[in-house]
């Protein structure tokens, strides 16, 4: 088991940007970078949506919650799945070996941006809107974030900016 805190978690909604500033801050700090949706489809041999149509959206948090809590990953920028938040397993391992960094983004940027919310893959009820899925996921982003970025004023350069000054200033960085 690793024991430093060298990983740097980002949670946050989907249209956040966290798979896109995940790459660039993994190259803007020489670290590692994984995509835990990835990681899922890649395991699983399918996509989150075909999860979310044949087993439903439960399905697929159980097994983002499997997959989260056996990364064992040090020194790596963790991009995780918006619904990632909904498993305090799968937050306290991630905890363990990284810093948690919410990427808040305000529902009218969401909106602008998640426009395929039928095939995205999204863990969420079928009745349930966007506006629901955000409503739901900010109080446990926030409740999970060591650093929170508010993202919605800035470009993707300034966004890595903000997390690297925000990990400057904590003393389990670096």
């Amino acid at each position: 088991m690793v024991n430093e805190r060298n990983n740097i978690v980002l949670i946050g909604m989907p249209g956040a940007g966290k798979s896109t500033i995940g790459v660039l801050l993994a190259k803007q700090l020489a670290k590692n970078f994984v995509d835990t949706d990835v990681v899922i489809q890649s395991v699983e041999g399918r996509t989150l949506q075909d999860i979310v149509d044949h087993e439903g959206h439960l399905a697929l948090r159980a097994i983002e919650e499997r997959e989260l809590t056996q990364l064992g990953l040090s020194n790596h920028v963790i991009a995780t799945g918006g619904s990632a938040a909904y498993s305090e397993r799968a937050m306290a391992a991630l905890r363990r070996n990284g810093t948690i960094v919410y990427l808040k983004v305000g529902y009218p940027t969401l909106a602008r941006r998640v426009t395929n919310l039928g095939s995205r893959g999204i863990a969420k009820a079928a009745h349930q809107t966007l506006a629901d899925v955000f409503a739901e996921r900010i109080p446990l982003y926030e409740q999970h974030a060591d650093i929170i970025i508010d993202c919605d004023p800035l470009n993707q350069e300034q966004v890595v900016e903000s997390i690297c000054t925000a990990l400057g200033n904590r003393p389990d960085r670096q």
